[in-house]
């Protein structure tokens, strides 16, 4: 199979609420543990359940070449990522290191399996707080991509991604409801403010659910949240470890999104 699109949905039915769980954990070196480990931590009775950026195999040392451990879309951890979802009944969301046309820059890829399948190459890369993401990985296009679960329209962003509000809004001007935003946000002075920041601001601004999941400390910050489109934090686990993966569930309701459009019509005040 060869996805040559960003988008494809498979809507499975109008809902007007939507379970969704957070998966914080580490991924490692091993991309056969990773594997493994999408069943195991999955959560059952969730319509969505999300994992970190780079969950097929971690970024390893900075600057690491990951190009041996690129696979395609439907490679082994694909097949893991739709092994996981049909067994919990849900869609999954998690990232890995996709081969594309350069051997040895892949792209940094979400994959989403279940009710509906996508697979977005990551469109910001890493080059800031002294690091290079660009000299081993490719962006994508600059493509936003929706996806429709269950009657919602779910934005995917990559980590990076989340300092720049133009994308934030062109999924949302794509009928975007809720953003999802899997993660590895590198640990460092101010990084837990920013990241916390960042989402909040792209739930307001936007009046959008903002869903992210993060590898956990010491490497990464964690803090996995979910914040509703009023930009209040509903759900959140701490900074973690490696060795103790949470999960985070929130339920997303149609009536808060709609009330928050209602009272703070930002989206259609626009004039630019």
């Amino acid at each position: 199979m060869t996805e040559t699109t960003p988008q494809e949905t498979g809507p499975t039915g109008d809902r007007d609420e939507l379970r969704l769980a957070l998966v914080q954990a580490a991924s490692s070196l091993d991309p056969a543990d990773n594997r493994d480990a999408l069943a195991r931590l999955a959560p059952d009775e969730a319509d969505l359940v999300v994992f970190p950026e780079a969950f097929a195999r971690d970024f390893g040392q900075p600057g690491s070449d990951v190009s041996g451990f690129a696979e395609p879309v439907d490679g082994p951890f694909g097949q893991a990522v739709g092994a996981a979802a049909a067994h919990h009944g849900t869609t999954v969301v998690a990232g890995m290191f996709e081969r594309g046309p350069d051997p040895v820059r892949p792209f940094n890829t979400l994959l989403v399996r279940g009710a509906a399948t996508a697979a977005y190459r990551k469109v910001h890369l890493y080059d800031s707080f002294g690091y290079r993401e660009s000299d081993r990985l490719t962006a994508g296009p600059v493509e936003p991509c929706v996806v429709d679960l269950h009657g919602w329209r779910v934005g995917l962003m990559t980590c990076y991604d989340l300092r720049f509000p133009e994308l934030a809004r062109a999924l949302v001007d794509r009928g975007a409801e809720l953003l999802v935003v899997p993660a590895a946000w590198v640990a460092g002075p101010r990084k837990v403010h920013h990241w916390r920041t960042l989402l909040t601001a792209r739930a307001i601004e936007n009046t959008v659910y903002v869903a992210a999941a993060a590898q956990p400390a010491p490497r990464y910050c964690g803090h996995s949240m979910v914040v509703d489109p009023f930009g209040e934090v509903v759900a959140e686990t701490g900074e973690g470890g490696a060795d103790a993966p949470a999960v985070v569930r929130a339920t997303l309701d149609r009536a808060t999104l709609a009330e928050a459009r209602r009272v703070n019509p930002s989206l259609a005040n626009r004039r630019l």
